[in-house]
């Protein structure tokens, strides 16, 4: 299992430029995620629709999440209470259709939270991110080993990120 960097971005151009950076510095899309509120109250039509490979996005940020999709391996888009409306995109999927599927439910965190925790981010830090996609902040994460993780934070220093926390797993001692 690997540990986690999570770096949370004021908007939605830090974030693209985040994820793209990690992209063209060999870092393996199949552990990276960006996770975002997908849509605000607008007056015309948001949404998506898939055909294959492809998918279009309308709205203000559709361009935006047009533009990850084709770096991603898989998104969804859902409905989260008190957050609202929020994109997935990447590693982080699985993890949170696993929350969903299995009803995991921890203690006053939403699916996007149980997920986080799930994958070993600390409470206390799960609700801070929770409270950043609630003010319309993003989140990139990075699931590696600690060397990778540490290259992933000095990328990402340059990137205008208002906070990059690594979070380890715990160790699992061995009983005798």
């Amino acid at each position: 299992m690997f540990d986690s960097l999570v770096a949370v971005y004021p908007t939605h151009l830090q974030a693209e430029l985040a994820v793209r950076k990690l992209a063209d510095n060999h870092f393996d899309m199949k552990h990276l995620s960006i996770v975002g509120r997908g849509y605000h109250t607008e007056e015309q039509v948001t949404g998506f629709y898939n055909t294959g490979d492809r998918v279009q996005f309308w709205g203000t940020r559709g361009a935006f999440w047009g533009g990850l999709w084709g770096l991603f391996f898989g998104g969804m888009f859902l409905t989260v209470p008190v957050i609202g409306q929020v994109m997935v995109l990447g590693y982080l999927v699985s993890v949170v259709v696993a929350t969903i599927e299995g009803a995991v439910v921890v203690g006053g965190l939403s699916a996007i939270g149980a997920a986080l925790f799930g994958i070993g981010i600390p409470r206390d830090s799960v609700i801070q991110y929770e409270v950043a996609l609630m003010a319309d902040s993003f989140l990139v994460t990075v699931h590696a080993n600690l060397a990778d993780l540490s290259r992933a934070r000095h990328l990402l220093e340059t990137t205008g990120a208002t906070g990059i926390e690594t979070h380890a797993l715990p160790e699992i001692k061995a009983v005798a």
